[in-house]
């Protein structure tokens, strides 16, 4: 009986290690069939080159140069590539032969350009807007030019400001408090209350969009959903709790147009998981092997659950310490799975095809598999409390949900994209620790919706907010759809609104883009 609590203590302990000091993948190094050795003997026959194999060129450094050959579109010596919408100002460096008394005795032949990345220190800009007072000759009747417009009605912030305020807090993770250090290094003055408010209010304008695009996710066939904890809210100012902040729990849904959505529930309770779902989503449901999740399919007739393997897989890893070769099989057997899958990806294979492939190839692997983890349970010698044992029990028991894959070709093997996707909670977590407020958390819910579906569609996160907190202003309700990023880039990505400060604004095409300065 010690002997079992003293093994279980110690991979308790092992496992607290990994969490600190251990690797974080999760891939696994397999030797190359055929080599004993990374140095093999002198007299070993080369490996046979196939006839028609092509001639490859190998980048590799120029002897006597020490300069490594680089790719034509290099801009220059320094490596230095940026975009068109990248603002460039231009120093003119002139030696004393030119500016001198003899100057008029030389003369330009030519110039040399070099490229330097540069950076402002808290870069802050106070636009100061001049309107003209007017009347028109004859009459009495002054006539003030309007102000640009600007998102919100009456307040110091400019559109600019407002988006670099959500992309540096939720994309970058630069708590406010940090921000609002940088502006006062600026020279600016301006309250942190000030910014909070102007991120709450920000935010609120983005809630339509949200709520537009959380119906669309729950209209996908195959939906991935998955819960992450946070702090959000104080338990209150008495009793023993005092000063604690409340457990809350972000679900995120992954649909199958690549739009994400972070619902927030002060519960990890199936209840939530009723909410969302019920009501409007009927089709394949892959998640962890959190029970909620089962009890919810299982009760529902138009929903068909499915489960991640790699959830699975890292049961298995967790055993590989007592049992390296049973677990080291295991994983090949899984491997197995996902180089068929990588096939599939690399022929493109979809619809019909990706089925039909996925039951010639996976099918019988993941058949032998399960027969697999019966045998090793079978053999006996596995007590309860063992890790393998938990591993296999785990698989097995979710035997119909882990196989729903090999039906459904829209259906993934795992959750791993709405892992990726949910990453932002737990990484800025690690910066601004938790939310004030439940309602602070649920902001943080609706901008790290865009924000993320955002960079899952390949647009700047910056300039999607600068466009779309300026139109949704002039949008058609009825439309509010368009701005969601999945159809904003197809809509509005060629051409979208600028902010004041953007030299591609309309009111300041007139003026040169590019700065001029001279140095001494």
């Amino acid at each position: 009986m010690l002997r079992e609590q003293l093994k279980v203590m110690q991979r308790q302990l092992d496992w607290f290690k990994k969490q600190l000091f251990g690797p974080k993948s999760e891939k696994q190094v397999y030797d190359l069939p055929g080599q004993d050795s990374l140095f093999q003997p002198d007299e070993a026959p080369l490996p046979e080159q196939p006839a028609d194999a092509e001639k490859r060129t190998i980048k590799a450094y120029q002897r006597g140069t020490a300069k490594k050959q680089r790719d034509d579109d290099c801009l220059n010596d320094t490596g230095l590539r940026f975009t068109a919408d990248v603002p460039v100002e231009v120093i003119e460096h002139l030696p004393p032969e030119l500016t001198g008394p003899e100057a008029d005795q030389y003369e330009v032949i030519g110039s040399k350009t070099t490229y330097r990345l540069a950076q402002r220190a808290s870069s802050y800009v106070v636009l100061k807007c001049e309107r003209p007072v007017f009347r028109r000759k004859g009459t009495e009747k002054p006539v003030t030019t309007p102000a640009p417009f600007n998102v919100l009605d009456n307040s110091l912030a400019d559109v600019s400001l407002l988006a670099g305020l959500l992309v540096d807090k939720f994309q970058f993770h630069l708590p406010l408090y940090r921000q609002h250090q940088r502006i006062q290094q600026a020279g600016i003055t301006v309250s942190r209350s000030t910014l909070t408010n102007l991120v709450k209010r920000a935010i609120d304008l983005l809630r339509p969009i949200v709520d537009v695009q959380t119906d669309n996710v729950l209209r996908s066939r195959v939906l991935a959903m998955d819960e992450t904890p946070i702090k959000a809210g104080h338990q209150g100012r008495a009793g023993p709790q005092k000063g604690k902040m409340k457990s809350g729990w972000f679900w995120p849904l992954y649909g199958d147009a690549d739009e994400v959505v972070f619902t927030y529930s002060n519960s990890r309770g199936r209840a939530h998981i009723e909410q969302v779902l019920s009501e409007s989503f009927s089709g394949t449901l892959i998640s962890d092997g959190y029970a909620a999740y089962a009890r919810y399919a299982a009760a529902q007739e138009n929903v068909t659950h499915a489960q991640c393997w790699v959830h699975g897989r890292r049961y298995f890893i967790d055993a590989q310490k007592d049992h390296p070769e049973t677990v080291t099989e295991a994983l090949q057997r899984i491997a197995t799975l996902y180089r068929n899958e990588e096939t599939l990806k690399a022929q493109g294979l979809t619809g019909e095809k990706k089925r039909q492939y996925r039951l010639d190839h996976s099918k019988p692997v993941v058949s032998d598999f399960f027969q697999w983890c019966r045998d090793q349970l079978e053999q006996g010698g596995l007590v309860p409390s063992d890790p393998l044992t938990k591993a296999l029990n785990y698989v097995l028991s979710r035997e119909a949900s882990l196989t729903v894959f090999l039906e459904n070709p829209d259906v993934q093997p795992d959750t791993n994209h709405l892992e990726r996707a949910l990453r932002p909670i737990p990484m800025g977590k690690k910066n601004w620790m938790f939310c004030w407020t439940e309602l602070g958390a649920e902001h943080l819910g609706i901008i790290q919706s865009l924000i993320s579906t955002c960079k899952l569609h390949d647009i700047t996160p910056y300039t999607y907010l600068v466009d779309v907190l300026q139109r949704i202003s002039q949008h058609p309700a009825r439309e509010v759809s368009d701005l969601t990023p999945r159809l904003w880039k197809t809509r509005f990505a060629e051409n979208p609104l600028r902010a004041l400060i953007d030299p591609r604004h309309p009111d300041r095409q007139n003026k040169q883009p590019e700065a001029t300065v001279r140095a001494h």
